[in-house]
């Protein structure tokens, strides 16, 4: 598990016109399930289906992650803001969101995280 600015990721996201996004989607899938001590859902199944549903399947997985988040923060109903956010076309700010709460609790992990990468 690794740190990362996500002013960076959103940056690279932009510029290579969204195939960062996509490896920054798999690694917070990873990062958040393992965190919140569940089962991570299959990244490439993820990315698939949010093509083939034209992002709704996108707005789902979000929602899922933020209750992860959730989790991980001991909150109880944030996950709804994921599921907005993701509806109005800003699923990068939940990726931020998750990002921020994985470089929060880099700690909580595994000996050998707190590394920083973009």
């Amino acid at each position: 598990m690794k740190e990362r600015n996500f002013a960076l990721c959103i940056v690279f996201s932009i510029i290579t016109c969204g195939i960062y996004g996509i490896y920054w989607l798999v690694q917070l899938n990873k990062e958040i399930s393992e965190l919140s001590g569940t089962e991570p859902d299959n990244a490439a199944l993820v990315v698939i289906l949010t093509i083939v549903t034209c992002g709704i399947y996108g707005w789902y997985w979000c929602f899922k992650m933020g209750q992860k988040v959730n989790t991980i923060k001991g909150e109880d109903n944030n996950h709804i803001i994921y599921i907005v956010l993701a509806i109005l076309e800003l699923a990068i700010v939940d990726y931020a969101l998750m990002q921020d709460t994985i470089n929060k609790h880099i700690g909580d992990a595994a000996p050998g995280s707190g590394t920083t990468e973009i």
